[in-house]
């Protein structure tokens, strides 16, 4: 069964959780759930083509979304960039000492909420084409 509708509005929910968390001041989360619309989306990509794909490295995902379609050098950037959010927002042994919400910056989320959007605003166009 083809679940692409799925992912996406699932990515969707994940980037509002990314809004209202940073709204909260949970910057980790902020961040983390960025990366997660970003990666529900790119599946959602993957799903429509009818690919499976697995794994949360978005850099990764978008290497093999590159064999069919063209991605900008910016959202690639941008990927890398939400990949470091995966582990280190949530696990404070990531970090030497410290937990992980003692760091994020609401800066960073405001980044990483930016990046997100692009990223789904690319997956809108290749879903709904």
């Amino acid at each position: 069964m083809e679940r692409s509708r799925d992912w996406w509005i699932q990515a969707q929910a994940d980037l509002r959780h990314a809004r209202n968390a940073r709204q909260e001041g949970a910057y980790e989360w902020a961040c983390f759930a960025a990366h997660q619309a970003a990666e529900k989306a790119l599946k959602a990509v993957f799903e429509r083509k009818g690919q499976k794909v697995w794994g949360h490295t978005l850099t990764f995902l978008f290497q093999a979304l590159q064999e069919a379609e063209a991605v900008p050098a910016e959202l690639l950037d941008q990927a890398r960039i939400l990949d470091k959010h995966y582990i280190p927002t949530r696990y404070p042994n990531s970090l030497e000492q410290g937990a992980p919400t003692e760091f994020y910056t609401r800066r960073e989320a405001d980044d990483a909420i930016s990046y997100a959007e692009a990223i789904l605003r690319f997956c809108d166009r290749l879903l709904h084409r």
